[in-house]
């Protein structure tokens, strides 16, 4: 088994189910109409022998950062956690961290699709194969276009700024990088090649872009997919 964070208070299996919270990423802007934002998550991935070969461990880890969070912020509370998955998992030790935390987008890329799946669906975005299948046809998505529809994807439920949509996909000085305006063209086709399931790629007014699924939409993932944190 691989720890991956030092615990000293009771484990919680799962979340509590609170619909009114929502996890956000240090660009996406915030509106409230609503409370204030409360809460902030730091996922650390690391277990044991990674901490000693480094020279720490991981009670000294947590009391490291304590001690940083307490001199910035005294009046802020802590909760310190464990996650573990067998030796054999595979995978990114934080992707473990977010998979024993219930966070959404990490549970969905973890839940293996089956053909009822595929049956049941009507748009699969297949990132290990890098092709989109829409109601049985495979789409003409020109590469741009589904590492755009990747993008977003891969962070679900994140809106994405235009200028991050620039800067990541395109190189600095390319002779076909949109401004952060006519961005918005890229999105325009990629959604018309989407047809009426065009609004799984939401526009958010005055920042950007967000992936929202269906239930009638599936990704499958490839092993060696990236998970991108969310700082």
């Amino acid at each position: 088994m691989s720890n991956l964070a030092y615990i000293d208070a009771p484990a919680r299996t799962a979340p509590v189910s609170q619909p009114h919270l929502r996890a956000v990423s240090r660009t996406e802007n915030i509106v409230t109409t609503g409370p204030s934002p409360r809460g902030f998550a730091l996922y650390v991935g690391i277990d044991e022998l990674k901490a000693a070969a480094d020279g720490v461990s991981l009670p000294l880890l947590v009391d490291a950062l304590r001690r940083t969070l307490a001199e910035l912020s005294p009046s802020a509370e802590t909760y310190a956690t464990v996650a573990l998955a067998p030796t054999s998992a595979g995978g990114r030790d934080v992707d473990v961290v977010r998979l024993a935390l219930h966070e959404p987008s990490a549970v969905a890329r973890n839940r293996p699709t089956t053909a009822e799946d595929d049956e049941a669906s009507r748009v699969i975005v297949d990132i290990s194969r890098k092709r989109v299948v829409i109601d049985g046809e495979s789409a003409g998505f020109t590469y741009k276009e589904f590492e755009l529809l990747q993008y977003l994807v891969l962070r679900e439920g994140r809106t994405i700024e235009r200028s991050e949509l620039v800067s990541s996909l395109w190189s600095a000085g390319d002779a076909d990088a949109p401004g952060e305006r006519t961005i918005d063209v890229h999105v325009r086709r990629l959604r018309a090649k989407l047809g009426r399931y065009e609004d799984i790629v939401r526009t958010v007014r005055g920042v950007g872009y967000r992936f929202d699924r269906h239930a009638d939409v599936v990704i499958r993932y490839g092993s060696g997919t990236p998970s991108p944190d969310r700082f």
